[in-house]
């Protein structure tokens, strides 16, 4: 059986707010701890950027 990325987006869409913590525990089990989220690698990303421009202060400089 195979199960399109759109239909659990879909099927979520009718779950009621009080079953979507469970939900997330049980999905969170089916990710590996090691793999960054999109947020996380967005952020690095965003960093890296950051960097690039000079946008940073030196680990040494920080109170």
């Amino acid at each position: 059986m195979t199960i399109e990325r759109q239909k659990l987006h879909d099927m979520l869409e009718i779950v009621e707010e009080n079953e979507l913590l469970p939900l997330y525990y049980l999905l969170c089990k089916f990710i590996p701890a090691d793999v960054a989220t999109v947020e996380e690698i967005e952020a690095i990303q965003r960093g890296r950027e950051q960097i690039a421009r000079g946008e940073f202060v030196p680990f040494d400089e920080l109170p």
